[in-house]
């Protein structure tokens, strides 16, 4: 495998691991704890997490198929920031009141990227 997939398959499958423990964390040590509003904010970050821990993984994937096309790393790198901006944000926010203004929306501008280059990583590698 090379390694720009491996990269990707790698943070996509340890993304997807706290994902599901920053769900299950939420649900049952946060519950109690948090006001209503704030535990919707850390269930959205876990919720985005998810998502684009699938994306890394689709992206390793492509990678591995398609080692030259560089839009799918760019993918795969921004899919990561993404993850540490808008997830860690939120997951701040949420637990410890920790506002970090532009950060979260620089997160989802991040993942919306990461999507326009899997579209053109693949109109590139003749996927599509």
């Amino acid at each position: 495998m090379n390694p720009g997939a491996r990269i990707f398959l790698v943070t996509g499958a340890l993304a997807m691991g706290f994902a599901v423990l920053a769900g299950a964390f939420g649900a049952h040590a946060l519950a109690s704890r948090l006001e209503p509003a704030l535990l919707a904010v850390w269930r959205t970050a876990a919720e985005y997490q998810f998502y684009h821990a699938i994306g890394l993984l689709i992206v390793g994937l492509l990678r591995e198929r398609f080692p030259t096309v560089r839009a799918f790393a760019w993918a795969g790198w921004l899919m990561l920031l993404g993850i540490v901006l808008f997830s860690g944000s939120l997951y701040g926010l949420s637990a410890g009141g920790l506002s970090l203004g532009i950060v979260t929306p620089l997160g989802g501008l991040s993942f919306l990227l990461s999507w326009i280059c899997v579209v053109l990583g693949t109109l590139r590698a003749g996927c599509g």
